[in-house]
């Protein structure tokens, strides 16, 4: 059984709230979500793992029940990668398997290249390296295009923007591109959607900005005409190395990740594994839940061998 409810108070007073299954002291697997998503994305997969494994979901920092600090700077990569640290610290393990997507991956990515002494082993799904990100950003049209919605939710007040109608626009992150509603999003995963989107920040700050402020956060997003400090950021792929081994799980049908962001990945991924899926979109993690778990499940017995 899944069990929910449970908060973890970090030293740097962000509190975490998780969700787990399994027996503690097991080896732990450690599952990272996305915007606008939180711990129930992964509840497939904590129902597969959570025998062999310690299974543990967190809300990330800005999301639904756990911390939701004002503020742009409080978003910064740095601090997200040290909630990830003192947490795996917390639940009395040196290192975990990391299983991330979107901006959990972004997090995972980071902490895998810069405190990889966390990460036994790292499988993303649909969140591009960084450096490779930066690329295609800076040099890839397409990229652009594809990540122009990053700069609009970078601006003052998106968060307003997103949460009229009864969350109508934020709901189309997750429609196909034909418009039409995906069959993964029920009315009852719908209900913890808006649970989550509803429950303010601290101060009594929107919902929503904790999420978004990952975007003003973040130096990689399209670059602006008058924002030239955009792109003069410069990312050298000897900084941004990945030792730690890595399976990588792409839905080919991502709409805002093009598939460009896989090309020359194994240059800064020593130990590389990429598992496509052809038709899967940006939420394959929804759309194929038991291929994602045979993925994951294959490349964990693998590289135990």
């Amino acid at each position: 059984m899944i069990i929910s409810e449970q908060f973890a108070l970090l030293p740097n007073n962000i509190r975490l709230h998780y969700a787990s299954k399994g027996e503690q002291g097991k080896p732990l697997l450690l599952f990272l979500h996305g915007f606008p998503e939180a711990w129930f994305a992964w509840q497939a997969q904590l129902e597969k793992f959570g025998g062999e494994f310690f299974a543990v979901a967190p809300d990330l920092r800005g999301y639904n029940l756990s911390s939701k600090p004002v503020g742009v700077d409080q978003y910064r990569p740095k601090l997200l990668m040290q909630d990830v640290a003192l947490f795996i610290e917390h639940l009395g393990y040196e290192k975990a398997c990391i299983v991330a997507h979107d901006w959990g991956g972004a997090v995972a990515w980071n902490l895998a290249i810069m405190q990889p002494q966390w990460v036994e082993k790292l499988i993303i799904i649909n969140s591009p390296h960084p450096y490779l990100f930066m690329r295609e950003l800076r040099k890839n049209p397409a990229q652009q295009r594809a990540s122009a919605y990053m700069n609009w939710l970078r601006q003052e007040g998106s968060e307003n923007t997103l949460s009229k109608d009864n969350f109508k626009l934020l709901e189309n992150f997750f429609q196909h591109s034909d418009g039409r509603k995906p069959g993964w999003y029920t009315p009852q995963l719908q209900a913890l959607y808006h649970a989550a989107w509803n429950i303010p920040g601290q101060q009594q700050s929107h919902a929503l900005s904790g999420g978004i402020n990952y975007y003003r956060a973040s130096p990689l997003h399209p670059p602006l005409k008058d924002e030239p400090k955009s792109e003069a950021i410069e990312l050298k792929p000897e900084d941004w190395q990945v030792q730690v081994p890595t399976c990588v799980i792409w839905g080919e049908q991502d709409m805002a990740l093009l598939i460009d962001l896989l090309r020359d990945l194994n240059t800064v991924v020593q130990n590389l594994n990429i598992k496509p899926i052809p038709e899967g979109t940006h939420w394959v993690v929804h759309e194929y839940p038991q291929l994602v778990n045979e993925y994951i499940q294959q490349y964990l017995t693998q590289i135990a061998l």
